[in-house]
């Protein structure tokens, strides 16, 4: 498979029309979106999809779809997508299948997400938000050096989700205090 992006264990490409099957697996089950607003039926699944790759067309950003590059594997998406585009501010998420869950899958992707956003595409902070409840979320995001901002309503659970923001210099600091910790 021909990937844009690449970490030691994984895979990203763009979202196609002819992925609906992958959408479906990923956005239709219930484990995936159920502190997102899910399971979602197949019409809004689709639509999810085709929102994913207008905004690709759009903005050069999306949820894009991870796959475990042994054997090409579907495991879910995480990406970017805008948030407050004139200030260069990005939306990071992350949604893995279960059979993909602690094997810290979500990390790497996400790190490698933030390396691309720093890098490429030249952010100048990230955002990330969670359901109060999503305690794997909250420890991932901290893990990640973001830092919490604050409540922010989510329409489609109607809830107010933890907010979180990763600022350039912020995120260039935490292999610097990785490095220190090491060498105790």
């Amino acid at each position: 498979m021909d990937y844009f992006l690449k970490s030691s264990r994984l895979g990203f490409r763009c979202w196609e029309e002819t992925d609906l099957s992958l959408a479906e697996d990923l956005w239709g089950n219930p484990a995936v979106t159920a502190l997102i607003g899910g399971p979602f039926p197949p019409d809004i699944v689709r639509a999810r999809l085709h929102s994913e790759i207008a905004q690709m067309r759009s903005f050069g950003v999306q949820y894009w779809p991870v796959f475990v590059r042994n054997g090409n594997r579907h495991c879910g998406c995480a990406g970017l997508r805008p948030y407050r585009i004139e200030d260069r501010i990005y939306e990071l998420g992350v949604h893995f299948l279960p059979a993909f869950w602690g094997r810290g899958l979500a990390q790497e992707a996400s790190r490698a997400v933030i390396d691309y956003a720093f890098g490429p595409l030249r952010a100048n902070e990230l955002f990330a938000g969670h359901h109060p409840e999503n305690e794997r979320s909250r420890q991932l995001l901290l893990k990640l050096g973001f830092v919490h901002t604050h409540e922010e309503l989510y329409p489609p659970t109607g809830l107010q989700h933890t907010s979180y923001s990763l600022r350039k210099k912020q995120e260039l600091q935490v292999p610097i205090l990785s490095r220190r910790l090491l060498a105790r």
